[in-house]
């Protein structure tokens, strides 16, 4: 599938790094450090802009070893990019440790997974189908 895309950063186009790998690294495309102290957050931009086709999104995921050895994380993961827009894609970023993290131009901050979806039409009705599961909540399942 091709995706059209406007590069506006000082960096390569995401790319997968693996034949198999479900996501894009996205990088922090910034003229400073960004010093992200414990608990804060911040809006790092990419200089990516793109139009995904309709009933597709873009998926915006925490790096497993950023958020392991750093303790950053994506803070509304994962983030949204629906087809309709056409800002610049940027990633709120947390810091989840006790100590100041310093993202450089360049980081890779987060990964982008493009994926299908289908708008749901709601059907009112009055009674569920019951299931074995049935109200069961939180840790209800496998007991």
């Amino acid at each position: 599938m091709q995706i059209e895309i406007i590069n506006r950063s000082k960096h390569a186009l995401p790319a997968y790094e693996t034949a198999q790998a479900a996501g894009m690294d996205l990088r922090a495309n910034i003229d400073e450090t960004i010093n992200l102290g414990p608990l804060e957050r911040a809006l790092v931009p990419t200089g990516l802009y793109m139009a995904l086709p309709v009933g597709y999104e873009a998926q915006v995921r925490p790096r497993s070893g950023l958020a392991a050895k750093q303790g950053v994380t994506v803070l509304n993961s994962p983030g949204t990019i629906d087809a309709d827009y056409r800002g610049e894609i940027k990633v709120i970023l947390v810091n989840l440790s006790n100590t100041t993290v310093h993202i450089q131009d360049g980081d890779r901050i987060a990964q982008m997974v493009v994926a299908r979806y289908v708008q749901a039409e709601w059907l009112e009705v009055e009674i569920l189908e019951t299931t074995e599961r049935g109200a069961g909540g939180f840790g209800s399942t496998g007991n």
